[in-house]
């Protein structure tokens, strides 16, 4: 019987809070950050081809983002090291997290089995949670394409700032 995969927090649900390190050395507590939004995108490692792209389109948003209030973060389980270069190649404006054991991963339902040319493996699956202003998660993308989906992030959080 194969291992079931974990499940996805459902929308309306209290986001899993975490305490995780970022790649300017503080510490970033989800409960902190309670009367803005923010988006919480998990992506499998720095300066890959689909991570650059998703990263450096946040980037590029960062002022429509802002007018909304949001905070974005980026979680991955390469270390410190690791996002400090990506950051300062893409010069990147939003924090990078640690999540070198994956356990916030898997609180969120995004480390799970992945099929690679039919090598299984366990990883990141890309996926971003919008958390509104109260720490619920208002909106899940489960399997995110990169191709536009900081518009759909934006569009999201334009209906939750309403």
């Amino acid at each position: 019987m194969s291992e079931l995969a974990p499940e996805w927090p459902a929308e309306g649900s209290k986001a899993p809070d975490f305490n995780l390190v970022a790649d300017d050395g503080s510490k970033v507590k989800l409960s902190a950050l309670k009367g803005q939004p923010v988006v919480v995108y998990f992506y499998p490692k720095d300066d890959t081809p689909g991570c650059t792209k998703e990263a450096c389109a946040f980037r590029d948003q960062k002022k429509a983002l802002e007018k909304l209030g949001a905070v974005v973060l980026g979680v991955s389980p390469d270390d410190s090291a690791s996002h400090v270069k990506f950051r300062d190649k893409f010069e990147l404006n939003f924090r990078l997290l640690s999540d070198p054991d994956h356990k916030i991963a898997e609180k969120y339902g995004a480390w799970r089995e992945k099929n690679m040319y039919g090598k299984k493996s366990m990883g990141i699956q890309r996926s971003t949670f919008l958390i509104d202003t109260e720490g619920k998660i208002a909106k899940v993308w489960k399997k995110v394409s990169v191709d536009g989906h900081d518009q759909q992030v934006l569009e999201a959080l334009a209906e939750l700032t309403k």
